[in-house]
């Protein structure tokens, strides 16, 4: 990764942590970079630099090259990989663009679209000036000279776009440092008193236990069930009769 990309993702990533930091305070409004009309031009210029290459891709005659079959194959592949992403990934990417103008990862994904075209393109460029006809080459490096415009007129709208999002991440940094500030310099609120007991529970008084009186003997057998026996009453002796 080149140092002007690597410093690409870096802001991106410093400007997705700011943003999702706590702020009293509303975000900052994005930073015009340029009217959309500038980027519509881009954008336009870019479909033209399209359309120029299809056209010109599908005037190719691999099948006459006096080369061999793989060279033939492997170049073939490069024109169908190239048209696929003319037909079909190059138009949804520029209107993402277009709908987010003053989007920076937008752009970027547009950029390494177009990065990743001019090297495919370029080696179809080649070998048609090796093996194929001296008009289908001129072509093809036409196109190949306009795309690499595009890129560099895309690369300059990044940079631009880069050098606002860190003047807006200076800017929430600096909102961010006030409201901490602000933060700080609040006093806490004062402790809540709470209400002490002055006075001890009082003990509970316990009922003494009185002392049951001992059970009588009376009242022991009729506890018992039995009758308390009987003292026996002597007999008189009986008088001797008399003869």
């Amino acid at each position: 990764m080149s140092p002007n990309l690597f410093l690409l993702w870096s802001t991106l990533t410093v400007a997705a942590m700011a943003q999702s930091a706590p702020s009293s305070q509303p975000a900052a409004e994005p930073v015009p970079n340029g009217s959309a009309g500038q980027v519509n031009a881009l954008l336009e210029q870019v479909q033209k630099t399209a359309q120029s290459m299809q056209a010109d891709l599908s005037q190719l005659r691999i099948e006459r090259w006096k080369t061999d079959a793989n060279t033939r194959r492997s170049t073939q592949s490069d024109i169908e990989s190239v048209q696929r992403n003319l037909r079909d990934a190059l138009p949804e990417i520029i209107g993402q663009v277009r709908s987010a103008p003053e989007s920076l990862p937008a752009t970027f994904k547009l950029y390494r679209n177009l990065d990743a075209l001019y090297d495919v393109f370029s080696s179809v460029a080649e070998a048609a000036g090796a093996f194929g006809s001296k008009d289908n080459y001129q072509s093809l490096a036409t196109d190949l000279d306009e795309l690499e415009r595009d890129r560099r007129s895309l690369a300059e709208r990044m940079d631009a776009l880069a050098n606002s999002k860190e003047g807006e991440i200076t800017a929430l940094r600096g909102q961010l440092h006030d409201a901490q500030a602000a933060l700080a310099a609040v006093p806490p609120p004062p402790p809540k008193k709470v209400a002490e007991e002055t006075e001890q529970p009082k003990p509970v008084k316990k009922k003494p236990k009185v002392p049951k009186p001992p059970a009588t003997t009376s009242q022991t057998s009729k506890s018992q069930g039995t009758t308390p026996p009987t003292t026996a009453q002597p007999t008189p002796p009986q008088q001797q009769a008399q003869h």
